[in-house]
């Protein structure tokens, strides 16, 4: 183990020892928010350090192995010995990087799934319905819970564009690297010639903002506007200006919301989902400064990216960011997303361990 990451462990296991000796005072016990932030510090530093104590140990017995190997008489079991402490810490230490990995502070988040149809027309909004429905299902899977915000049905069928909320645990690390742009090959229905075209979809994760680090917005840049929400019908539809749509004049950013029947709560979720567009705007722009060349675009948004392409006529998904390709598109569509995520999620894991290593 390189010395660098020794020193940090050390740190850490320090810093849990001070953490458990605080506990257990009165005076921090009597203070209920420096009490929780300790406890959850804590929850958060336990793994790493009850893993770094078996390493530990694995390296004493290990010492203690190699000082028997000079007794004749305790040789060859000092050999086992040894083998079995190298055995060991070779097994704990690949988990002990793991665990000292640095943690994305949005994973546990719930996320505003936006998808919006590109290039392509009808067709493009007809895979973006596709792709929701992939994702929907890939939710339903996972028991996350899910509701429109807004909704821009397509001409043919599909979107042009649509908004999801998705709430659940750890939504946002499992859809991070979802953000992109998606590209689908198929011949349409509409094509009498059986040509293949090429169609767009982009997509954006956006993840939801929690109260203490939300954006101050000012009223005064908001331009809010109301109108008669779109729908199958009904007695509601049509009478009532319940949609919302808000614009952010400094940014530009608009958000509309037209689930609700009151106008009220619709601003209040039109003003949530706007939240997380500017907390996603101001941290793409640290992420593409710092990491503007990551080969996962991690945590920059980067809407412009290819990312995947989907062939309909080979049943073929490319992840093209990691030269991913299986053969098994219908899988994916109906929601066995996994297929792509697992991978996604492994390189990442390999190149912050490589950054770790090299630090």
């Amino acid at each position: 183990m390189k010395a660098s990451i020794r020193r940090r462990l050390d740190r850490i296991h320090d810093r849990f020892e001070e953490i458990t000796g605080l506990l257990a005072d009165p005076q921090i016990q009597a203070d209920n928010d420096r009490f929780r932030a300790l406890s959850q510090e804590y929850a958060q530093l336990e793994p790493l350090v009850t893993c770094y104590r078996r390493y530990q140990q694995a390296e004493g017995e290990l010492a203690g192995a190699q000082e028997l190997l000079d007794d004749p008489e305790m040789a060859e079991l000092a050999r086992e010995s040894l083998e079995e402490a190298r055995q060991r810490l070779a097994r704990i230490e690949p988990e002990l990087l793991k665990l000292l990995l640095p943690a994305d502070p949005n994973d546990q988040r719930n996320v505003y799934l936006e998808i919006r149809a590109g290039t392509g027309g009808a067709e493009a909004a007809l895979f973006a319905g596709d792709l929701l429905r992939a994702y929907l299902r890939y939710a339903e899977q996972r028991g996350w819970r899910y509701e429109t915000i807004s909704e821009s049905p397509g001409e043919h069928g599909g979107y042009k564009e649509v908004v999801v909320r998705i709430r659940g645990q750890a939504v946002y690390s499992r859809l991070k690297f979802e953000s992109g742009a998606h590209r689908v090959q198929r011949v349409p229905e509409t094509e009498s010639q059986g040509r293949i075209h090429t169609s767009a979809v982009t997509v954006a994760i956006l993840p939801e903002a929690d109260t203490i680090d939300q954006i101050e917005i000012d009223p005064n840049d908001l331009r809010i506007d109301t109108y008669r929400a779109s729908g199958a019908g009904g007695q509601h539809v049509n009478k009532t200006d319940s949609a919302v749509r808000i614009t952010h004049l400094p940014s530009g950013i608009v958000v509309e919301c037209q689930d609700e029947r009151s106008q009220h709560k619709n601003k209040a979720r039109a003003l949530a989902l706007l939240q997380a567009r500017l907390l996603d705007s101001a941290r793409r722009t640290q992420e593409q400064a710092r990491a503007a060349d990551r080969k996962l675009q991690v945590g920059s948004g980067d809407r412009s990216e290819r990312i995947r392409t989907y062939n309909f006529p080979q049943n073929r998904v490319t992840d093209h960011r990691i030269n991913l390709t299986l053969y098994k598109l219908e899988e994916i569509l109906a929601g066995d997303l996994d297929l792509v995520i697992e991978p996604l999620l492994q390189e990442h894991q390999a190149e912050q361990l490589a950054e770790l290593s090299a630090a």
